[in-house]
């Protein structure tokens, strides 16, 4: 194994990515002969093939997919030697690499405006998924820092806490429940939810949420892949919804969608900030999350003007409404 190169690494990378030895040489700014011997030369070393030669292509073998996992390994502990050197000089300067889930989008890019605006050197980054695929990238070292509702047990982690994150249910403004006070949950289970796929954290607490009523998280409802659907089938009137206040700042100001006022509503949650305890924190993720502890909450829709049902209470605490008796279809 001293006979190995980073180029050739580097090679073996190429090909999985690609597919096909030319593909890969055109990538590498090589010839298909040099691409041939490098692949040649690792798996003599190895005495193993890392492909099966297809005519759809290279496809790697259990050894050549161990090869790239260890590929990918030595690039991020490269790129930490390169972080670990500029912490040592004092850089303010390079890259971080944010992963938000798919919540987070409605106020990231704000966010991110912000702090380039105040560190323009600091080159930015932005990947978008669920929770579970945030948590994916965190575990592949492809993020620096994720923005989640909640940190993950499945990868040991730094947490702290930027901001509130309350999470309410929502209808359209015909709704026959739009007018009633103090919904109670199970007069509210017995409609009929659109929710997030499996993996979000959203569907996650709408799940906790109802798991006292008998029988109700075994059918949720309608399964909708994305925040923006599911507010679109709401205002349809296909249904109400568990969903993050900040995803609606703009309908519920439009008069689009109204938050019912729900017993136990909003449940509060928090913004996280999550890196990996063992990624050294350079100075880009240090200077970042600085800024979100000095700054973060600043960039979150005003709860206040989202959920008027909770300023109300406050003025009229003794005033009560009934809960409407759903007609029977």
């Amino acid at each position: 194994m001293r006979n190995l190169t980073l180029k050739q690494f580097k090679t073996v990378q190429a090909i999985v990515s690609h597919g096909k030895i030319v593909s890969a040489a055109k990538v590498l700014g090589l010839s298909p002969p040099a691409v041939t011997i490098q692949l040649r030369q690792v798996e003599e070393e190895f005495q193993l093939a890392l492909f099966d030669r297809t005519s759809d292509g290279m496809r790697p073998t259990a050894a050549g997919l161990a090869f790239v996992e260890a590929a990918q390994a030595i690039d991020e502990r490269l790129r930490m030697l390169e972080d670990e050197m500029d912490a040592i000089k004092g850089v303010r300067t390079g890259s971080l690499r944010l992963g938000v889930v798919s919540t987070a989008k409605y106020f990231a890019p704000r966010l991110m405006a912000g702090f380039m605006k105040e560190h323009p050197d600091i080159d930015m980054r932005l990947a978008i998924g669920n929770r579970a695929e945030t948590i994916d990238r965190l575990k592949n070292h492809d993020i620096d820092i994720a923005l989640m509702g909640r940190p993950p047990k499945e990868v040991s982690v730094r947490a702290s806490v930027f901001g509130d994150h309350p999470l309410v249910i929502i209808a359209p403004p015909e709704h026959p429940l739009v007018s009633a006070r103090d919904i109670s949950k199970e007069r509210i289970a017995e409609e009929h939810f659109l929710i997030r796929e499996p993996g979000s954290g959203t569907r996650i607490s709408l799940e906790i949420f109802l798991s006292d009523v008998p029988g109700r998280i075994d059918d949720l409802g309608v399964e909708m892949g994305s925040n923006e659907t599911i507010k679109q089938a709401v205002m349809a009137g296909l249904g109400i919804a568990f969903i993050s206040a900040h995803t609606i700042a703009a309908e519920t100001e439009a008069g689009r969608l109204v938050i019912l006022d729900v017993a136990g509503m909003p449940i509060r949650r928090q913004w996280f900030s999550v890196m990996r305890t063992d990624h050294v924190i350079s100075p880009a993720m240090a200077t970042f999350n600085d800024f979100l502890m000095r700054k973060g909450a600043t960039y979150l829709p005003l709860f206040g003007k989202l959920y008027p049902h909770a300023e109300a209470d406050e003025a009229a605490p003794a005033r009560q409404a009934r809960t409407p008796t759903r007609r029977p279809k």
